[in-house]
């Protein structure tokens, strides 16, 4: 196929310091851009970075340079241009205006070149998880006009309208189309129509359809469990939910199957924990979703101290179907005997800066959304970070169990250590556990090569 025409959600190529887990844009961004390293699965692999070395102590690490590696208008990658990058993000703000924890996980470090083609990354400490966080760094540079589409990968920007299309050129060998014209369109539905009318060769989450979605045999498919996870921020630092009984009753009064079969129509599965399946350490824990037990969330309730109603927050998206689930939890723990008052923040973006502030309630509805355990646990878990999203979780074993597992250097050992931490967080709950979504795509029987990962991003062959 020369021309591969795709219907996505957004069309856009971000500010360089900006990094996003939003999968259209992020399809788009490893079409033109690489990485610095590529996330599989909890592990890394080479991209941007052909290849490292490190000290055996984990303090001290080398990335080198894909050889040949070369911007799209002709300027060498170098050492230089990824460690201005990096710099660039660690004073940056997120969509939010709040400033991004890799200036936090990075604060003791010096990374420098050493030659032209190695970037060095020196720590006082052990530093394995500069692994998860350079897989999210891609890396790219702004044309003469201020336009962020300069990149290393396979594709450049030929054309490209903010928000509306973007035309993408082949630049090196491959089995993919020479062309990629990528179309925004907001709505599910009218992403799946457009396909079906033959405007488009493929459709981009198309889980988002309300209804049930028909799987039409007329077209190929793909799906892929997300590593997004829905949940409940629970309010650890006053309230009910300061006791370990109520946070573990409130997990065994709510079945997460129930809101994936029912609410996500199937395309959802229950969570066991607060990172997915496919995070570093799930393996190792081999953890179940706690088990729907109304009786046993009762006997649980009766142990805590119970003071009025409970405050249930929500937005009226992000996560998607917020308000149904909401509405199901709360009957959830009004079976168990709890009083739910659910309140609505039409305003998403201050509903975040809201829980950035702890001003929750008592529980609130969001979306954690790192591929890496490390990032999960250091915003939102522990106690000594007491990072942005962190809620009040203080738990003592946690915290052992979290500095082991940053000081593990090698992947075994990584693996081994982050999955005690899971296993911990699945025993002690911080948070209400959901579900993780399914991804869906859906294009022509004739498109050639089309995947998706379990970051939703969809890959092209």
């Amino acid at each position: 196929m020369d021309l591969l025409t795709m219907s996505l959600e957004k069309v856009d190529f971000l500010p360089p310091n900006r990094v996003t887990d939003d999968t259209s844009i992020l399809t788009l961004k490893n079409l033109v851009f690489e990485p610095l390293l590529k996330w599989e699965n909890g592990l890394v692999r080479p991209a941007l970075f052909e290849r490292w070395v490190r000290s055996a102590d984990g303090r001290e690490w080398r990335f080198f340079i894909r050889q040949g590696a070369t911007f799209h208008d002709g300027k060498p990658c170098t050492s230089q241009d990824i460690i201005a990058f990096i710099a660039d993000i660690l004073t940056a703000v997120d969509t939010f205006g709040m400033k991004w924890s890799y200036a936090r996980y990075l604060a003791q470090a010096t990374i420098s070149p050493e030659a032209g083609n190695v970037v060095l990354v020196r720590n006082p400490t052990p530093i394995a998880d500069i692994l998860d966080i350079f897989s999210e760094f891609y890396i790219c540079r702004t044309t003469n006009d201020g336009r962020p589409i300069l990149g290393t990968g396979p594709y450049q920007v030929s054309e490209f309208e903010v928000g509306q299309r973007a035309v993408l050129d082949r630049v090196s060998r491959g089995t993919g189309p020479d062309r990629i014209v990528a179309l925004a369109e907001r709505r599910a539905e009218a992403r799946y129509e457009s396909l079906k009318a033959g405007w488009s060769d493929a459709a981009l989450n198309l889980e988002r359809i309300e209804g049930v979605l028909d799987f039409s045999e007329d077209f190929q498919w793909g799906k892929a469990v997300n590593t997004l996870s829905v949940m409940y921020y629970l309010n650890c630092q006053s309230g009910l939910f300061r006791s370990p009984e109520a946070r573990l009753a409130a997990n065994h009064a709510v079945d997460g199957s129930v809101i994936a079969r029912d609410i996500f129509h199937g395309l959802a599965i229950a969570s066991s924990t607060i990172v997915s399946p496919f995070h570093l350490g799930a393996r190792e824990a081999g953890l179940k979703p706690i088990p729907y037990d109304v009786e046993k969330a009762r006997r649980l309730i009766d142990k805590a101290e119970v003071s009025g109603p409970i405050q249930l927050r929500t937005p009226t998206f992000m996560p998607e179907r917020a308000p149904e689930i909401s509405t199901y939890v709360a009957d959830c723990l009004e079976k168990i005997g709890l009083n739910v008052d659910v309140q609505i923040e039409e305003d998403r973006p201050e509903y975040a800066r809201q829980i950035g502030r702890k001003e929750m309630g008592d529980m609130a509805i969001f979306d954690s959304s790192p591929h890496s355990t490390y990032r999960i646990l250091n915003d939102k878990i522990s106690s000594t970070t007491k990072a942005v999203w962190w809620q009040g979780f203080d738990d003592a074993e946690t915290e052992r169990l979290i500095s082991a597992a940053n000081c593990a250097v090698s992947d075994i050992e990584r693996e081994v250590a982050y999955g005690r931490c899971l296993k911990r967080l699945h025993d002690n709950p911080p948070w209400l556990y959901l579900v993780h979504p399914i991804d869906v795509f859906a294009a022509s029987k004739t498109a050639p090569g089309l995947s998706i990962d379990h970051k939703g991003t969809l890959n092209i062959s």
